[in-house]
């Protein structure tokens, strides 16, 4: 009985990880507002090491359509302005000297559909990730049944897999949902 509650936890844990990955996904799609979020992917080289911006300056947001990145150490603002233009960002930084600003700019309506779309296939990617733990949950329950789980045991935790991969698979709806709509408000 020890293995089923194993093979549960464990697949239950991937379908888990598979929801925060497309949430920490999300997060980095923009939606035409400013967050700070769209600049962790970018590397900056402070002294020698690469880091996020955000380990060498602080990075905020003044109001809805604008990031501003104040380094700690005023010769580190070309090295961020020059490695923000060079990422997929595709927005111009502004410095004046002990200030960098990103200007977010509205989307045009084909770029928010655009963006939809690539939000959908993270959904998928999410999805298909959930299915993959079920079904390895499912597997590793036969192999059980061969050692000695009880085939009633088995059933009753295909059925208990089942129920995490449609609870999973609701709140991946549920954060697509919540993403397109907030791609497509103007």
């Amino acid at each position: 009985m020890a293995d089923m509650k194993v093979i549960l936890s464990d697949a239950e844990e991937r379908m888990e990880e598979a929801v925060m990955y497309l949430d920490d996904a999300l997060s980095h799609i923009r939606a035409g507002k400013a967050n700070i979020k769209l600049l962790d992917g970018i590397r900056v080289d402070n002294y020698g090491a690469m880091v996020p911006i955000n380990n060498c300056a602080a990075v905020t947001t003044p109001d809805a359509r604008t990031i501003s990145i104040k380094p700690w150490d005023k010769s580190m603002i070309r090295v961020i302005e020059k490695a923000i233009i060079n990422s997929e960002l595709g927005i111009m930084p502004e410095n004046n000297g002990e200030i960098i600003r990103i200007g977010i700019p509205p989307l045009t309506e084909e770029r928010r559909k655009q963006l939809v779309k690539q939000s959908g296939k993270e959904g998928e990617q999410a999805k298909v990730s959930v299915r993959n733990a079920r079904r390895e949950g499912i597997e590793a329950l036969k192999k059980a049944v061969k050692d000695g789980l009880s085939e009633d045991n088995q059933k009753d935790g295909e059925a208990e897999l089942q129920k995490m991969h449609d609870k999973y698979i609701k709140k991946i709806d549920a954060l697509l949902a919540a993403k397109e709509k907030e791609i497509m408000t103007v």
